[in-house]
């Protein structure tokens, strides 16, 4: 379990995020488009993981922002973005901001929260993702992992990138 905050107050998750070294553990979620992706269709892939509350919020839409600018500088990479957001409204996001460089997908019918240890266990967004990012090479290893420790807080979106190489 992850201690976190939420405008200063504690609140837990599920769960610790999977440990820098060990394998990434497959998920099915669901795309904008409704059809189902697991983390095994970017096999050979970086992915970044950018897991978020939800997208209706000024940092998780921010945060989907800059990693939408990063991801077309990487090579070989592609960035999910991940919150229970039904799928219609990561469409509607994505298609108002221009955003076609990251690939929205939702937990909303899946365990991947309590899966990944991201599902807030209490407070006022309980049953929500924490905000963390989470980096997985090609051959589906974890390289990097950050459960941010505040949710109005964004990710260290550098230290994501540069585990990437």
């Amino acid at each position: 379990m992850a201690k976190i905050t939420f405008k200063g107050d504690g609140v837990n998750t599920v769960g610790s995020l999977p440990a820098v070294g060990t394998e990434a553990r497959d998920f099915t979620l669901t795309a904008t488009d409704l059809s189902d992706k697991s983390l095994s269709n970017y096999k050979g892939k970086n992915v970044i993981l950018n897991i978020f509350p939800s997208i209706n919020t000024g940092v998780c839409a921010q945060s989907v922002r800059t990693f939408n600018e990063e991801a077309s500088k990487l090579d070989n990479t592609v960035v999910l973005c991940i919150s229970k957001d039904l799928p219609f409204a990561q469409a509607e996001f994505c298609g108002a901001e221009g955003i076609k460089n990251v690939e929205m997908l939702s937990d909303f019918r899946s365990n991947f929260g309590e899966e990944y240890g991201v599902q807030m266990a209490d407070g006022p967004l309980k049953g929500l993702h924490s905000r963390a990012v989470v980096v997985i090479d090609p051959q589906g290893k974890i390289t990097y992992e950050e459960q941010v420790p505040e949710i109005g807080q964004e990710p260290n979106y550098d230290a994501a990138i540069q585990a990437i190489s």
